[in-house]
């Protein structure tokens, strides 16, 4: 029975990274609450979570430019040019906010079109990632 509580909550925290309107922080807030898990375990799951689901989108940015032309894309050429132009102007660093709601998922969708080595990509979510749910630990550790 103590495996499900993980597992649901690494497919939320997955499913939240895509471009899924998934919330993990209610699961992850649910679990910590029942303090039927250590803390740190349900951080890092929910943290490995959230980055593989982001490393998804990173993979559908690098190959999303061979799509640019398609009809069936949902994005304009031009909004992706524009894109591009957004994320060369502050480039990796700005994955530091790939944890934020509405922005995060498109921006590592982003990275992944820009080429974003993949070394750095990780790096820079998994910090990211693991401070969001950090600082949700610690807040609502505070409250119980």
């Amino acid at each position: 029975m103590w495996a499900t509580g993980y597992i649901g909550l690494f497919v939320s925290a997955f499913g939240a990274a895509t471009l899924l309107p998934l919330q993990s922080e209610a699961v992850l807030v649910a679990l910590l609450w029942a303090k039927q898990h250590p803390v740190w375990t349900l951080l890092l799951v929910a943290t490995a979570g959230n980055v593989l689901g982001s490393l998804v989108n990173w993979v559908l940015g690098r190959y999303l430019e061979h799509c640019r032309e398609k009809r069936w894309l949902p994005v304009s050429a031009r909004r992706l040019e524009s894109v591009q132009r957004t994320y060369q102007r502050y480039g990796r660093w700005s994955l530091l906010l790939s944890w934020m709601p509405v922005i995060g998922d498109p921006l590592t969708l982003v990275a992944g079109l820009m080429r974003e080595p993949l070394w750095s990509f990780l790096i820079i979510v998994t910090v990211a990632k693991a401070a969001r749910y950090g600082v949700l630990g610690a807040i609502t550790a505070g409250w119980t």
